[in-house]
């Protein structure tokens, strides 16, 4: 019995001591493949940060490695962890609108008249975020600019492969405008937001309104560092912040490569540029190019990338970036100036800054009105971390008043 104690004493002793050999050894790498710009405020936040995120998908790996539950799985629990308690201005509910849960938040005072309906998509990659994650974010936006926010529970990838995230939304939004009438709404006032992946969404659903004559015109869309298009991680915020917490290059392609058919084995290629034909590139260069990028977001470094030859099987498997619904980049400007007014926040340190400029270009040469807000010292993700006490920055509660003060105007 004394040697049975002593060995369980002496595995879990060793066990211990690899699991905390492989996290140092996993951040190590991680970090020493990531860079914090001198720009960036407040640095060793952001690497705490960081530290905590690569923390959770590691013990996930040695979680899924020894068969309790995959790691997937995990950081999804540990991202989504329930935070709802009651807050004393708003009402807050859980429903399915359609066949998608969704969470509306609506302010307990009287109004005199119909408020905004604000439909968001949480980011997370297409693969992760939750109701949860964004719960604090929805109610700050509900409080403070006194609309009705609901948040939408999509289908994530890669169990759930494009378009199913993009169809959530879409039927949440159309669900929502047939029934506003039961949340207290003005339906010339229904404005469509989201942040990163959500972003995307949110680009997506209001191009697809525009064809719906049936339902009421969106008010307007409101696009947090949003992921754009898949034809080009080589322009330069690609360069630039390739390895900048919170959101990396390659990760950028990883998670569209996820959401689009739930396979990275092309990763390699989406990256050096090599899985989309030459003729298609120049086909959409007049709207995804560095040429359209303004000179002052280059000075940081920018080396003009030269196209590839593209497999044809690469390209089979990965044709559907040239959708809008996808790509929203890539509509056809017939879509693009019937838009609604747009406010578009980017950040100087996120892989997807230029995504968000040429989308901003895009829309004003098209006539369509632009509030842009530029975080100087921002990076991806940081919407997440305004009130996250001393691990907040307050570059993220510049971009929530901004964004209260557009919706305020509406």
């Amino acid at each position: 019995m004394a040697v049975a104690y002593i060995l369980l004493v002496l595995f879990l002793a060793v066990f211990i001591a690899a699991f905390i050999l492989l996290v140092i050894g996993v951040m190590n790498f991680d970090f020493s493949n990531s860079e914090i710009p001198p720009g960036l405020n407040q640095p060793v936040k952001l690497r705490i940060i960081h530290m905590i995120l690569i923390s959770t998908a590691v013990v996930g790996k040695i979680l899924e490695n020894i068969g309790i539950c995959s790691q997937l799985g995990f950081v999804r629990y540990m991202q989504g962890r329930k935070t709802r308690g009651a807050d004393q201005n708003l009402f807050i509910k859980d429903l399915w609108f359609e066949k998608v849960p969704v969470r509306i938040y609506q302010p307990k005072a009287p109004s005199a008249s119909q408020r905004r309906g604000v439909m968001f998509f949480h980011g997370g990659g297409w693969v992760f975020g939750s109701l949860e994650s964004h719960e604090k974010l929805c109610r700050s936006i509900a409080r403070e600019s006194e609309s009705v926010v609901v948040s939408v529970g999509y289908r994530l990838a890669p169990e759930h492969k494009y378009p199913a995230a993009y169809e959530d939304c879409l039927n949440a939004t159309v669900h929502f405008m047939k029934s506003i009438e039961h949340y207290g709404v003005d339906p010339a006032r229904i404005i469509v937001s989201g942040d990163s992946a959500g972003g995307n969404l949110a680009a997506a659903v209001s191009q697809t309104l525009t064809g719906r004559p049936d339902l009421p015109k969106l008010r307007a869309q409101i696009l947090i560092y949003p992921g754009l298009q898949a034809l080009d991680f080589n322009l330069p915020s690609y360069q630039q912040n390739r390895g900048v917490p919170l959101l990396f290059r390659e990760r950028a392609a990883f998670y569209v490569l996820q959401y689009l058919n739930g396979d990275a084995s092309h990763v390699e290629e989406v990256l050096e540029g090599s899985h989309v034909p030459a003729d298609i590139r120049l086909k959409y260069r007049k709207w995804v190019s560095p040429d359209n990028i303004p000179e002052q977001f280059k000075v940081r470094g920018y080396k003009p990338h030269a196209l590839l030859e593209c497999a044809t099987e690469v390209y089979e498997a990965v044709k559907r970036f040239c959708e809008p619904n996808l790509c929203p980049l890539l509509a056809e400007d017939a879509i693009v100036q019937q838009l609604p007014e747009t406010f578009i926040l980017t950040c100087e340190y996120d892989v997807l800054r230029d995504d968000g400029l040429l989308y901003k270009k895009r829309l004003e040469d098209n006539g369509v009105p632009v509030t842009w807000y530029h975080l100087e010292d921002g990076f991806h993700g940081i919407m997440s971390t305004f009130n996250r006490g001393w691990l907040s920055f307050p570059a993220g509660k510049r971009g929530l008043d901004n964004i209260v003060n557009f919706l305020k105007s509406l």
